[in-house]
C-alpha cells in the first residue's frame, strides 16, 4: 500500500533512442531487420524520415503511438503496410494489403530494359498485373514521354496504383482491369514495345515467411502446384502484345528458368535470361 505521506517519483518517459533499443530487442524474436523495423516505425511515428530521426530526434520522449506500431509488427504484419509506404527503384510509393509489397529484386527488370532500350525509349509500355503500379512508374520515370498502361484484375490495386501514377509522373498513363485468365481480355490494348510483367509464381505448399502468406494478397502470390500456371496462361499471349522489335521482361522464381523459357520457345520467342543481384535467375526477357 502506497504511503500518502512519500511523494510519488515523476515517471519519466523513454527517450526516442531508448525506446527504439527496447522495441529492436522485442522484434529480434519475429524478424532479421528488427533494428531498421523499429527505426522505420519510430520514424513514421513521429512524421520524419528516417534520416531526419537520427540526426534530430533521439533524445525527445517516445511518441505515444510508437507501442502500437511495435505490437502490430510482433504480429508479423510487414513494416510496409504499417507505414503504408515501400520504396522501389528510388521511388517512395503506397502500399495496402490490396498490393504486393515491391521488393528490391524486382528492380532487375528496370535495369534490363534500361540496358535494352539504350538510345532509345519505348513508346507504349504495358505493365501486366500492376499492383501498386511499382515497375510501370519506374518505366515511365526513365523515358519521359511513354504511354503507359496497366493491368491488374483487382480494383483495390488499381486505385492504389494509380494514386501512385499520380504522384510519381507526368506519363500518360491508363489503368484497365482486365484478367488475363478471361477470354478476350486483351482486346483493344494493342501493342507494346515493353512489356513488363510480375505475375503470380509461389508454388501453392511453399514455406513463406508469417508476414508474407498471412498478411500479403494470395492472389498475387500462389499460381498452382509448381507455381507456372500463370505463366501458361500469359507467356503465349506475349507474341499478340509485342510491337515488332518489342520486348518482354517477366519476373520468375530463381527455379523456374528453364521451364518458362521453354514456354516461350514454344511459341517461337527468343529469350535472355537476367540474373538479379545475388546471381540467381530473376527476369526472362521474350522477344
Amino acid at each position: 500500500m502506497t504511503d500518502p505521506a512519500r511523494p510519488v517519483a515523476p515517471t519519466i518517459a523513454p527517450t526516442v533512442a531508448e525506446a527504439i533499443r527496447d522495441a529492436a530487442q522485442t522484434l529480434a524474436a519475429t524478424s532479421d531487420t528488427a533494428r531498421l523495423d523499429a527505426e522505420v516505425l519510430m520514424a513514421h511515428a513521429l512524421g520524419a524520415t528516417r534520416s531526419e530521426l537520427l540526426l534530430r530526434h533521439m533524445r525527445e520522449n517516445e511518441p505515444s503511438g510508437f507501442a502500437a506500431l511495435v505490437e502490430r509488427r510482433l504480429g508479423h504484419e510487414p513494416v510496409a503496410y504499417i507505414t503504408g509506404e515501400a520504396e522501389f527503384y528510388g521511388l517512395a510509393l503506397e502500399v495496402s494489403p490490396a498490393v504486393l509489397i515491391p521488393r528490391g529484386d524486382s528492380e532487375t527488370l528496370i535495369e534490363a530494359a534500361r540496358v535494352a532500350f539504350t538510345g532509345r525509349s519505348p513508346a507504349r509500355v504495358l505493365d501486366l498485373g500492376t499492383g501498386s503500379g511499382a515497375l510501370l512508374i519506374a518505366a515511365l520515370s526513365l523515358w519521359g514521354e511513354a504511354e503507359g498502361v496497366g493491368i491488374d484484375r483487382s480494383e483495390q490495386s488499381l486505385l492504389v496504383a494509380a494514386r501512385n501514377a499520380a504522384a510519381h509522373t507526368d506519363n500518360g498513363v491508363a489503368f484497365l482491369q482486365r484478367d488475363w485468365t478471361v477470354p478476350n481480355w486483351s482486346d483493344g490494348l494493342g501493342r507494346f514495345d515493353l512489356i513488363l510483367a510480375n505475375p503470380p509464381y509461389v508454388e501453392d505448399d511453399a514455406a513463406l515467411d508469417a508476414s508474407v502468406r498471412a498478411f500479403e494478397p494470395a492472389g498475387a502470390l500462389f499460381a498452382g502446384p509448381d507455381g507456372l500456371d500463370d505463366y501458361r496462361v500469359l507467356v503465349p499471349q506475349l507474341v499478340g502484345l509485342l510491337a515488332p522489335g518489342g520486348r518482354a521482361l517477366v519476373e520468375i522464381g530463381h527455379t523456374q528458368a528453364k521451364a518458362v523459357i521453354a514456354l516461350g520457345t514454344e511459341v517461337g520467342l527468343s529469350t535472355q535470361l537476367h540474373l538479379d543481384l545475388a546471381s540467381r535467375a530473376r527476369a526472362i526477357a521474350f522477344f
